[in-house]
C-alpha cells in the first residue's frame, strides 16, 4: 500500500508507526539518498543535480518494488513510482518515457493514501528544503500523477498519527479488494 504526498505531510512518522506495529515497510527513497550523498560528497542532491537524484529514486524504488514482491501481506510504502514520476514533471517539466514505463510495469494496489499539505506540521530540515508554496505544488502533481495511473487516492485525515494508523487500518478492512 501507497502513502504519499508532499513532503512534510506526516508521512514518515506514519510509516514508522505502521513499522513499529510489526507491519512490512518500504522507507522514503529521497531523504535515505540525500543523506548518503551528502557523507560520501555526492552530486545526486536535489539541489545540485536535481535529475541524477530523480534517476538514483527511480533505482531505489524500483529495487524496493522486487523487494516487497517478496515479501508475505502487505507492504507500505514511503511514495512510489507514481510519486516519482509527479517529481520528475516537477524538475525536468516531463516524464520520461522510461519513468512512465516503470510507472505502467510495476503496480501498487489500487487504492493510495495521499497525506495532504498541513501547514500545522510542516519543517524543514536538512534533507527538506521545500518551502510549504513548493510542497502544495508537489500535491497538485501527485494527485495528477496518480489519478493518470489509475488509482485511487484516498485522503488521509489531519490528526495525530496514532488516529492516522487507525484510519488506515480500518480502511483497508473495509476495501480487502483494494489490498
Amino acid at each position: 500500500m501507497v502513502i504519499t504526498g508532499g513532503p512534510g505531510t506526516g508521512k514518515t512518522t506514519l510509516i514508522e508507526s505502521l513499522r513499529a506495529g510489526g507491519y512490512a515497510t518500504a522507507p522514503e527513497a529521497g531523504r535515505a539518498i540525500i543523506q548518503d550523498q551528502v557523507a560520501i560528497g555526492g552530486r545526486a542532491l536535489p539541489w545540485a543535480d536535481p535529475a541524477l537524484f530523480a534517476e538514483t529514486m527511480l533505482a531505489w524504488e524500483l529495487r524496493s518494488y522486487r523487494w516487497a514482491l517478496e515479501q508475505p501481506g502487505v507492504v507500505f510504502f514511503d511514495h512510489a513510482m507514481p510519486s516519482l514520476a509527479s517529481y520528475f514533471e516537477l524538475v525536468t517539466g516531463a516524464v520520461p518515457g522510461h519513468v512512465a514505463e516503470a510507472v505502467r510495469r510495476c503496480r501498487y494496489r489500487g487504492r493510495a493514501y495521499l497525506a495532504p499539505p498541513w501547514a500545522d506540521i510542516f519543517c524543514n530540515d536538512a534533507e527538506r528544503r521545500q518551502t510549504f508554496a513548493e510542497a502544495l505544488h508537489l500535491d497538485v502533481l501527485v494527485r495528477e500523477a496518480y489519478a493518470r495511473y489509475g488509482y485511487e487516492l484516498v485522503e488521509l485525515p489531519r490528526c495525530p498519527v496514532a488516529q492516522r494508523v487507525e484510519f488506515l487500518l480500518d480502511d483497508l478492512r473495509r476495501h480487502p479488494a483494494a489490498v
